[in-house]
């Protein structure tokens, strides 16, 4: 298992990473983070065919000062494309008015091969993310 943070608020622009400036509990070989990027390498550490993993992560999210109130949103993605399952949605009453969205996938690494795996800004402007958490659980 592995945790990684980023408590500050931080202005991710479309199509961009969340970043993850803290490790809180260190991932083991198949879990790979350089602190303060936004990707995770996993890797298919394993004498089956697959490795999988649990991907959950949760963040609180809003409109930066001077935006349009629109719906806003994050997905988890795997080499860089957004999996629209882990599409998280809100839509603030106001700019600077947070939200929690959180979601969770599992992903499946074949043996020997690695997936990096990032939380990307999908809505298209700029937005705030505030006290974001990804936690990543080797399950099988």
């Amino acid at each position: 298992m592995a945790e990684y943070v980023a408590v500050a608020t931080q202005e991710v622009a479309a199509n961009e990473n969340v970043t993850f400036t803290n490790t809180s509990i260190k991932g083991s070989n198949c879990i790979q983070h350089r602190e303060g990027s936004g990707i995770i390498t996993l890797r298919g550490l394993t004498n089956q065919c697959q490795a999988r993993f649990f991907v959950n992560f949760s963040a609180n999210i809003a409109l930066p000062a001077g935006g349009t109130v629109a719906p806003i949103s994050l997905a988890i993605a795997i080499s860089g494309e957004p999996v629209l399952a882990s599409k998280m949605i809100s839509t603030p009453a106001a700019v600077s008015q947070f939200n929690n969205v959180s979601s969770g996938i599992f992903i499946s690494v074949p043996r020997g091969c690695c997936v990096n795996i990032a939380v990307e800004n999908t809505s298209g402007v700029a937005i705030e993310v505030a006290n974001a958490n990804l936690i990543v659980n080797r399950v099988a």
